[in-house]
């Protein structure tokens, strides 16, 4: 191949790898150092001249932490550019469907960046921006807001340009690797990187280091930081079924001695390597539950005050012998189980919110909860019957779609960013930026 291609191909995959990461480590300085100059037009908002700088600057940061050779630079400007450029257009997507992420998730993001300086709050972080320069931290934090809405928007495109058909599953559950996913025991090493540091880089030295050291107790502590904890633990052996899915998934193609990818999640990054399978003929046997509730959800005409006060007398009038039944169709916002009485039939756990799900399975079979609160509203819930049911089919297509999910992801997602860079308004204004150019 030749080596300005690879060098092409390796900047797309960094950029690729995380919006957010190129936001996070070096947000602070974008906007210390501003400059007019535009370099490109994309749709109805311009890339600046500063924009380029800090984009190479970081891709440079990124190849020097891989210890890889830097290609020329109008190559690496001309994609830093590039990747600006899709940027912007996924922009003006987000703001076409108005997706925003929620208070919760930007916070910690820009907590993350704070930790980075080992900043522990927000406003202490808020307070040294400003201190070097009025109104950084508003734009630090608009633009992780921008990252975050832009990975948002991009999960809820790509997911729903995925199709899976059931013979697809039926299909796949016959291959080698379906085979491995329909109950066999995996001994399995687990690392987990999370806390408020450079987290990405530390997961990619350990995964480096993980795929030639079974000591998992010894990368933990070699890793460890300050601002970065590294969990390493030795599974044994166990089903497929015993570990989440969205980990299985990635377990269950390795061949012995292979390590995962990065897997990043909510709690931090995992990282896990196949040590050993086995068949086994376990059963994913769970409680299911028997379920019917009420729900009162506040409105422009239901403040939140009375709500909390239509439950409370919903509670009373069940306690005192009324059927549950004719309040739950009379009372009910949620229509759909209200038709039926309240009825949600069998429920199985991690289909509810946490909150519906901790309250169904501290109540007897038999009893009513206390009035509780989830996002949706006010509830009471009713366990009307409780079973262990064989879900090993059920667990099995599940996994076959994740699976399956993850391999058509990346494809969609090129192929939806192709679509987003074609249909935008580019105008670069400097000709040795632009691509296209090269070889004339």
């Amino acid at each position: 191949m030749d080596t300005t291609l690879m060098k092409t191909t390796q900047i797309k995959l960094l950029c690729k790898a995380s919006v957010l990461a190129l936001s996070i480590s070096f947000a602070a300085p974008v906007f210390a150092q501003n400059s007019n100059e535009v370099v490109a037009v994309v749709d109805n908002n311009v890339i600046l001249k500063s924009d380029l700088a800090q984009s190479v600057a970081e891709i440079q940061r990124r190849f020097q932490a891989q210890k890889q050779e830097l290609p020329p630079q109008q190559i690496l400007e001309q994609q830093a550019l590039e990747q600006l450029i899709i940027r912007q257009a996924q922009l003006e997507q987000v703001a076409r469907f108005n997706v925003k992420p929620d208070e919760k998730a930007l916070n910690d993001a820009v907590l993350s960046v704070a930790g980075q300086s080992g900043i522990k709050s927000l406003t202490a972080f808020q307070q040294k921006l400003d201190a070097q320069q009025p109104g950084t931290y508003a734009a630090v934090r608009s633009r992780i807001a921008e990252d975050l809405a832009i990975n948002r928007l991009r999960q809820q495109v790509v997911m729903s340009r995925i199709k899976i058909s059931d013979k697809d599953v039926t299909n796949f559950l016959k291959t080698p690797q379906g085979q491995a996913a329909l109950g066999n025991q995996v001994h399995v090493l687990h690392i987990r990187v999370s806390g408020s540091g450079d987290i990405q880089t530390t997961a990619q030295q350990i995964r480096t280091e993980f795929s030639n050291n079974n000591d998992v107790k010894a990368l933990a502590k070699q890793f460890s930081s300050n601002d970065v904890k590294v969990d390493g633990a030795d599974m044994g052996f166990r089903s497929l079924s015993n570990i989440p899915a969205e980990l299985a998934a990635r377990v269950s193609p390795l061949e012995v001695g292979q390590t995962t990818d990065l897997i990043t999640v909510p709690d931090g990054i995992h990282i896990l390597k196949l040590i050993d399978r086995k068949s086994s003929e376990q059963k994913a046997i769970v409680p299911q539950y028997q379920t019917r509730h009420i729900l009162i959800q506040p409105s422009e005409v239901v403040s939140p005050e009375n709500a909390k006060q239509t439950i409370d007398s919903i509670y009373k009038r069940l306690k005192a012998g009324e059927d549950f039944a004719v309040l739950a169709s009379t009372f009910s916002n949620d229509t759909g189980s209200a038709r039926d009485g309240g009825s949600l039939g069998w429920v199985t756990p991690g289909v509810m919110v946490p909150e519906f799900e901790a309250k169904m399975k501290s109540t007897a079979k038999g009893q009513i909860s206390e009035p509780f609160q989830s996002q949706f509203g006010w509830h009471i819930l009713e366990v009307t019957d409780t079973r262990q049911q064989d879900m090993t089919s059920q667990y099995q297509e599940r996994m076959a779609r994740q699976i399956l999910g993850e391999r058509q992801f990346d494809t969609e997602l090129d192929s939806w960013l192709r679509e987003v860079r074609n249909n935008a308004f580019v105008e670069i204004k400097d000709p040795s930026l632009d691509r296209k150019n090269n070889g004339k």
